[in-house]
């Protein structure tokens, strides 16, 4: 029987690289929650609608990239491209909808697009997206981006540039959309792909997204929508500014940085690594102030930011398993039931570690402790159980000694080093 292989585009992860996602996260819990963020959990599959409505038609990402099918009741489901709809579908129905307050939520899991998979580019790939709702203050803004640049610098990344814009408001993109339109229309059409082509007359911001040689040429030379943004934008952005100025993060304007989805306004960014080839955003957001009515919500403020996990594990190169604390080996059948008693004594006091369920040799047992890089190897045997002991051999120097099988957890140790700091070696 022929076995069955993973879909194209679609990974599986085992240590050491699912170590560095769960270092991701675990991170992102600890950083996020300083600011008073709190994690939800939403479903992978919505009505297509919700995408279509948010992200904007035009987009690359509702028309070429969707998983999309319908289910036996006739009705067009999606599997999520990406975390903020959903996100927002869930708090218009949620009792905070009618609060009136400013929630902070994150949260983690896997995206689905139909890609063309390369480094750093998968089919199905995994976000940590951030949404803050319910404040315009550009302060929050401001807040954002240096929690952003937080998580990212207690992952241990430095190489990393953000880059920044502001895509104006309803008063003031209407002109810069005019003199878009007019700039493409007077463009040779010939230089523009099949897409750009209709964008240039029925979404013109999007032909700024586009990767295509030709259309990004256009696009250097197109009017900056900087020059447009009307004296609020201006005043707002100016704000973000001032709140990056007072700290160290590096960052630069980037007039024709737009983003691939229709939501954002005002304030858009990404963080940029050059050590990762071609896809080198790592992370990006902005803010959607009229998104959330657009879903059928109040008219409420929002600003968040997605982080894709996938380009973030490229750059930790030295992510590493956490070494288990002992390997308890059993050297005769008859200490097999003490041995089970004692390892599970040991991990109820926090320890973490494994057992042998097979009668081997000395040799070979702790050939296999150094095999899984533990940092104790725990021998039970025959003589061992009669005297009431247990050997304790440190894996790192060789140096054994035998101890009162009721003070093993004193001789392993009560200093356990966090998880963090075992995961990361700089």
């Amino acid at each position: 029987m022929n076995k069955i292989n993973k879909i194209k585009g679609f990974f599986d992860l085992f240590p050491p690289e699912s170590t560095a996602y769960v270092f991701m996260e675990e991170t992102a819990r600890e950083v996020f929650s300083r600011y008073a963020y709190t994690e939800v959990r939403i479903p992978i599959l919505e009505h297509t609608e919700l995408f279509a409505r948010s992200i904007g038609k035009e987009t690359d990402v509702v028309q070429k990239e969707m998983y999309t099918f319908e289910d036996r009741k006739g009705r067009s489901l999606t599997l999520r491209p990406e975390a903020t709809a959903g996100v927002i579908r869930a708090y218009i129905e949620s009792p905070e909808a009618g609060s009136g307050g400013v929630n902070r939520f994150f949260t983690t899991g896997p995206m689905f697009r139909y890609e063309r998979p390369q480094k750093g580019r998968t089919r199905q790939f995994h976000q940590l997206n951030v949404e803050l709702l319910g404040e315009h203050s550009a302060f929050a803004d401001g807040e954002i981006l240096l929690m952003l640049w937080s998580y990212l610098q207690k992952l241990g990344l430095k190489e990393l540039n953000m880059q920044l814009n502001s895509l104006g408001c309803t008063s003031c993109r209407p002109d810069f959309d005019a003199k878009l339109k007019n700039f493409l229309a007077m463009s040779e059409q010939e230089n523009l792909c099949v897409d750009c082509q209709r964008r240039a007359r029925s979404n013109p911001m999007r032909v700024l997204d586009c990767k295509v040689k030709g259309c990004a040429a256009v696009a250097s030379s197109a009017p900056r929508i900087l020059d447009s943004l009307c004296r609020n934008c201006r005043d707002h952005f100016d704000t973000v500014l001032a709140v990056l100025d007072m700290t160290d993060i590096r960052y630069e304007l980037n007039p024709y940085l737009v983003r691939g989805l229709d939501y954002y306004q005002r304030t858009t960014f990404e963080v940029i690594s050059t050590d990762i080839g071609a896809q080198s955003a790592v992370a990006g957001g902005g803010r959607y102030d009229g998104l959330i009515r657009d879903l059928g919500g109040p008219d409420i403020p929002g600003i968040g930011f997605a982080c894709g996990m996938e380009r973030l594990a490229l750059l930790l190169r030295s992510i590493q398993e956490r070494p288990l604390d002992f390997y308890l080996a059993v050297l005769h059948e008859e200490a097999m039931d003490t041995a089970m008693f004692m390892a599970q004594r040991l991990r109820d006091k926090g320890f973490e570690g494994e057992m042998g369920f097979q009668i081997k040799s000395l040799k070979s047992q702790l050939r296999l402790a150094n095999r899984k890089k533990v940092k104790t190897c725990l021998l039970l045997g025959r003589d061992e159980l009669e005297k009431g002991q247990i050997q304790v051999k440190d894996m790192s120097t060789g140096v054994q000694r035998a101890v009162s099988q009721d003070d093993v957890e004193q001789a392993l140790g009560l200093n356990l080093k966090t998880k963090a700091e075992s995961f990361v070696q700089h």
